[in-house]
């Protein structure tokens, strides 16, 4: 048997980390790593948060999980809490963000169905979005080497470009329901979209009657200094898919909707197993406790503003290598003149930083949301070494 027993889905790399603590991740022979990925915008707290560790351990020794055949006091309070705190009057907890987003668009067609307009089922989503792995999310990706072998696909959805207003309109027809988006593309580069843009499609939603759809599962909780990644553009969703940091490290996802948008998600419409689980709630508690503290979102747009400072600041110093940087807090985007996943192993392999490659030959930098300027002038010397002794490839 050549197969490996974890599935080989994965480009893993040498990289084995068995322990975390802070900003930090050490592999299994003792390796130090500065962790500016975060699991993929996972870990908004780092490693090993003594709020979130307690809050699990407490919650495990206690309940972990129940059917959702019965009242859940966790869910309801943790739900209460994300209303109170966004546009949203009703929430469902998921395990995942792909899960989060198949959520949103069954809240999306299922509105349209309980208004009588079945027919309405196409959403308008945007090239090299990213949404998830599942069926229905992959559908809902265009990019080919997400989807080949896969088909036949989910029907249901059309294609603009990325904050190209005009054209998103014009696909506009009889059987939209409406527009799923991400307010700053992750894994397609690190892309915000532009105020324009993003204010166009809810203008367009609220003259056609339409659903504004975001994918915030990257960009979202305090990712970006807000809360949430829209409160940049002045507008608010219909629904919106949340993700990745909501658990800081836990699997945890949810789908939050307007009264009015999950008007046809009644009883039957939609469980899951897992989802809502004590366990899940007191680490999602937990980290909303720390995220709503005073001054810790805006000690996130801080720190973002002075990582980015310095970044422009290398630039010069390795323009051979280095374009530009973009993005919005601790969700920053670093553009190369070269291919970006090969440098991203090189700074990993030899500077034992830890970053993340994007489309567009872009490397995200999402380094834990509680850094200090100690981590951000480490990050940039380990990157300003990388850069400095870096040789591309030759084709690059």
């Amino acid at each position: 048997m050549t197969i490996t027993a974890l599935m080989p889905v994965y480009p893993r790399s040498g990289v084995r980390p068995v322990r975390g603590e802070g900003a930090y991740l050490f592999g299994e022979r003792g390796e130090k790593y500065l962790d500016f990925a975060s699991g993929i915008a996972v870990n908004c707290l780092g490693h090993g948060h003594p709020k979130l560790v307690k809050a699990i351990a407490d919650q495990a020794a206690t309940l972990m999980h129940v059917s959702n055949l019965y009242g859940s006091p966790q869910g309801e309070h943790f739900a209460q809490r994300l209303v109170d705190a966004t546009f949203a009057d009703t929430v469902f907890f998921t395990n995942s963000g792909a899960e989060a987003v198949e959520c949103a668009i069954k809240t999306a067609r299922r509105y349209h169905f309980a208004n009588g307009n079945p027919q309405r089922h196409d959403l308008i989503a945007f090239d090299t979005a990213f949404h998830g792995r599942t069926l229905g999310t992959i559908s809902a990706t265009n990019q080919p080497k997400m989807r080949d072998g896969f088909e036949p696909l989910l029907p249901g959805f059309k294609y603009a470009q990325f904050n190209d207003l005009a054209g998103a309109l014009a696909l506009i027809d009889d059987n939209t329901a409406g527009f799923l988006v991400e307010p700053i593309q992750g894994e397609g580069g690190i892309r915000p979209a532009t105020q324009e843009f993003l204010q166009g499609l809810r203008k367009a939603c609220d003259e056609h009657g339409l659903l504004l759809v975001l994918d915030e599962v990257q960009a979202g909780y305090g990712r970006t200094g807000k809360l949430f990644a829209h409160e940049l553009y002045g507008i608010t969703p219909d629904i919106m898919a949340v993700a990745k940091g909501i658990g800081g490290g836990f699997p945890l996802g949810a789908c939050l909707a307007t009264e009015e948008a999950a008007k046809g998600m009644v009883i039957g419409t939609h469980g899951s197993t897992y989802g809502g689980n004590p366990l899940a709630m007191a680490a999602g508690e937990a980290v909303l406790d720390v995220i709503l503290e005073e001054g810790f979102l805006a000690n996130v747009e801080k720190m973002g503003n002075r990582l980015r400072q310095a970044l422009e600041q290398m630039i010069p110093n390795h323009d051979h290598l280095f374009a530009g940087v973009q993005g919005h807090g601790l969700m920053l985007g670093l553009r190369l003149k070269s291919d970006s996943r090969r440098f991203v192993a090189h700074a990993r392999d030899n500077h034992g930083l830890l970053l993340v490659a994007a489309g567009n030959n872009v490397v995200r930098i999402l380094p834990p949301l509680n850094i200090d300027d100690s981590h951000v002038a480490e990050c940039i010397e380990r990157l300003s070494e990388a850069a400095r002794v870096y040789v591309p490839a030759a084709d690059d």
